[in-house]
């Protein structure tokens, strides 16, 4: 039981090197998807096999046993190594939730202020305006969805290159990537393998943008143009926005911008392996948590006296 309780608990370390070599084999939405779903898998097993962990450390002491009507003593390995996984998962899960919790708090109070700014701002249609000496422009979520642009952007960029960069922006409002994000963020406190996994579902978002853009003005050249120095007039700065609004200057925006100047090509075998990779990963993780937790409870009905041993 312990050892597969172990297992979800190693494989999230394997997410993040597959996860940054998605963009490269797969489609940028594809990638997406992929690399959140399984980030998914692997977050919620890892939880569980922790879970399963405490819950064993805690019926080898007596006054819990007692709580749980154990009649027998819990068949596990050695107390050696149950314990202290058990006193390990514990901390891991105390500061996990304490992490989300703190999280989610600066997320919405980050937001709560960016919708403020936005609706005192002046619009036009989706575009919000905010005079701001700062340069800036990012997608915000809401009802109803804002691009919001700051005066010292819209001053840094010629006309076509503000429609591109608009055009990016609707796209990560057309694709809901702001979903992808909050998820990312949420699953990447449950284990510490997975918190590199957030720059790849960021990235994914901002490629599968790219390519939307890209679509949708009809010329490539002219997005990356405008993805380059829209990032070149922030100077890398960070400003005060949700951490799951999706701007177009975030990420590594070289990386991008040559991949908007190079032709895309398709290859099959390569976003089959990462896929089937991706796959393999997400199923042996919740394989064996489950097949841990169902172990774990078999043994707490033969404690309890409900099965015979």
């Amino acid at each position: 039981m312990t050892l597969l309780l172990v297992v979800p608990l190693l494989v999230p370390f394997a997410l993040g090197p597959l996860a940054r070599r998605c963009p490269d084999r797969l489609t940028p939405v594809a990638a997406l998807w992929a690399v959140t779903l399984a980030l998914v898998v692997l977050a919620g097993a890892s939880v569980a096999s922790l879970g399963a962990l405490v819950l064993t450390g805690l019926l080898k002491v007596p006054l819990f046993a007692g709580l749980g009507d154990l009649v027998h003593p819990l068949r596990t390995a050695s107390d050696l190594v149950v314990l202290p996984a058990a006193a390990a998962a514990t901390g891991v899960l105390t500061v996990g939730a304490w992490t989300v919790v703190r999280s989610a708090l600066r997320q919405f109070r980050a937001f709560r202020a960016a919708r403020s700014r936005a609706d005192r701002s002046p619009t036009a249609g989706d575009l919000c305006v905010v005079e701001s000496p700062h340069p800036d422009a990012y997608a915000l979520p809401g009802r109803p969805h804002r691009i919001v642009v700051t005066t010292a952007m819209l001053r840094s960029l010629r006309a076509d290159e503000r429609e591109a960069l608009f055009a990016h922006e609707r796209a990560h409002n057309a694709g809901g990537h702001h979903r992808f994000l909050v998820v990312a963020e949420l699953a990447a406190h449950c284990h510490p393998g997975l918190r590199t996994v957030r720059a790849a579902v960021a990235l994914a978002a901002e490629r599968a943008a790219d390519e939307a853009a890209a679509a949708a003005v009809g010329d490539r050249k002219l997005i990356a143009r405008a993805i380059a120095r829209a990032a070149l007039a922030t100077g890398g700065a960070r400003f005060e926005r949700p951490g799951f609004a999706p701007a177009a200057t975030t990420g590594p925006v070289p990386q991008r911008v040559a991949a908007l100047l190079r032709t895309p090509r398709r290859r099959p075998r390569a976003a089959a392996g990462i896929a089937l990779l991706l796959a393999a990963c997400a199923a042996v993780s919740a394989g064996a948590s489950g097949a841990g937790v169902v172990v774990f409870h078999h043994e707490v009905e033969v404690a309890q006296g409900e099965e015979a041993r």
